[in-house]
């Protein structure tokens, strides 16, 4: 365990909440529902604040004052030196869905970050309204019954700040507290995690720490260039330099095949990704751990909006042998 005061985070403000459906019909969501509660999400989010009805959003006069494209296109500012070869930064938002009904409720998870939090009351408003049009296929209908919110932000301490009819009491964000650095930490990975590297998707057998620490670590500097007032100043060249130097001392992985519908696009998307956990030794690179502290409840690679990426962490010691699985 490293000694001394707990590792500084970068200064990078969240809220998690959790908002509570109850079926209205006979029919329950089943599978990973991802997709279903983001595209219903947004959807209804545009159809509640839009009020030019312009088909395009970019060509709008409201553009960059809108909601809508802040949260679901999030265009980079005029003038920003960051990602300006891209056309959007990372969305200020996440949801983790329900892994399924319990009974007829449903919990679905939000997480807003930095100013991503002033627009908490337009999503529980365009999520009220996307439940009771209906979601999935079968068109399930839910009603909102409440919302929760973490206090602090990373803790499983929950307090209801809103029901139907009654007024919003949100707490504001918070900045994560990270622990001491443990020397061994054991990531298990919640949801299909698409990593990247050299354009190709990572697999089981080809992952290194690396090809999750890199996405990690400009996810942290993306949102909080553009979602925050404190960028994040750090040796960006150093850290990534540790992180090739850590390996995964133990890992047991395999592929998770999933695929989802885009509306947009009018095409079937092959979305699997990694799951299953690894065994990181941080003996020699403690300097990572506030990155990989904050990253579960940030999510890492591609489609966290939706909610993949998710992680967990926790202490672990070192295992006997290497188990990785196509």
């Amino acid at each position: 365990m490293q000694t001394g005061n707990s590792c500084q985070v970068p200064e990078l403000p969240f809220a998690r909440y959790r908002l509570r459906f109850v079926s209205r019909d006979k029919g329950l969501l089943h599978g990973y529902t991802g997709s279903v509660w983001r595209g219903a999400l947004g959807h209804a989010l545009k159809k509640v604040v839009c009020v030019t009805r312009h088909s395009a959003c970019m060509s709008c006069l409201v553009y960059r004052s809108c909601p809508y494209p802040y949260i679901f296109e999030t265009p980079p500012p005029p003038g920003a030196q960051k990602m300006r070869k891209y056309t959007a930064a990372p969305h200020p938002f996440l949801i983790e869905p329900p892994a399924g009904p319990e009974g007829d409720a449903y919990d679905l998870g939000l997480t807003l970050i930095g100013r991503g939090n002033g627009y908490l009351s337009y999503l529980i408003h365009a999520l009220q309204r996307a439940g009771e049009q209906g979601l999935g296929k079968g068109r399930i209908s839910v009603e909102l019954t409440g919302v929760w919110q973490a206090l602090p932000a990373e803790s499983e301490r929950w307090k209801q700040i809103y029901e139907p009819g009654g007024i919003l009491e949100a707490g504001p964000p918070d900045v994560a507290v990270v622990p001491a650095a443990p020397d061994m930490v054991r990531i298990t990975f919640e949801t299909p995690t698409r990593l990247q590297r050299d354009a190709h998707l990572v697999t089981p057998r080809r992952f290194r720490f690396s090809d999750l620490f890199g996405p990690l670590l400009r996810r942290v500097s993306m949102l909080s260039a553009f979602h925050t007032d404190t960028p994040l100043e750090t040796d960006f060249a150093g850290l990534m330099e540790r992180a090739r130097r850590v390996e995964a001392v133990g890992a047991k992985l395999v592929w998770k095949d999933w695929t989802r519908y885009s509306s947009r696009q009018r095409t079937t998307m092959q979305m699997g990704g990694l799951i299953g956990e690894i065994v990181v030794d941080l003996t020699e690179g403690f300097q990572l751990w506030p990155y990989l502290w904050l990253g579960q409840w940030l999510h890492v690679g591609k489609g966290t909006s939706m909610g993949l990426g998710r992680y967990t962490i926790g202490a672990a010691s070192l295992p006997s042998r290497l188990n990785v699985t196509t």
